[in-house]
């Protein structure tokens, strides 16, 4: 998954740049090298909420088009959290219910798919997932 910066070259000094899709999501640096790694930070950053949050942030643009605008890719682990927070969410369901949906044993098991820190889901979680839930798009998280 993949978001766009908008690169502008600063006044006095180096670079700023700031995320199409994400109000807020902005960051700067001195080099192009020290921008592109603080734009990586920065939206990883920015989209790794608590598992508790109700915060549904807005799915990149499939394309952006524009002068100075680069994609900087999502972290997986945070990616795959945000997704499946957007789902229950969307879905309206507690993390307890979505364990049990799930089939998941222990809510400490489901409550790690949605920490961003921690997310790693192995292919059969996932099937699980898209199989309970057949609006979950696995191709979304895809960069």
């Amino acid at each position: 998954m993949k978001y766009h910066f908008k690169i502008h070259k600063g006044v006095d000094w180096g670079y700023w740049a700031e995320c199409v899709e994400l109000d807020g999501c902005h960051t700067q640096g001195k080099t192009l090298k020290e921008l592109n790694f603080n734009m990586s930070e920065v939206l990883n950053g920015y989209m790794s909420d608590p598992p508790e949050s109700t915060v549904i942030h807005p799915r990149p643009l499939k394309k952006c088009k524009g002068r100075n605008i680069v994609e900087v890719e999502v972290d997986p682990s945070v990616a795959i959290a945000n997704r499946i927070r957007e789902l229950r969410l969307k879905c309206q369901l507690t993390q307890m219910a979505m364990k049990d949906k799930l089939g998941i044993k222990h809510l400490s098991n489901y409550q790690r798919l949605e920490d961003p820190f921690k997310a790693n889901p192995e292919w059969a979680t996932l099937m699980l997932i898209k199989r309970v839930f057949p609006e979950f798009r696995v191709d979304d998280l895809m960069a």
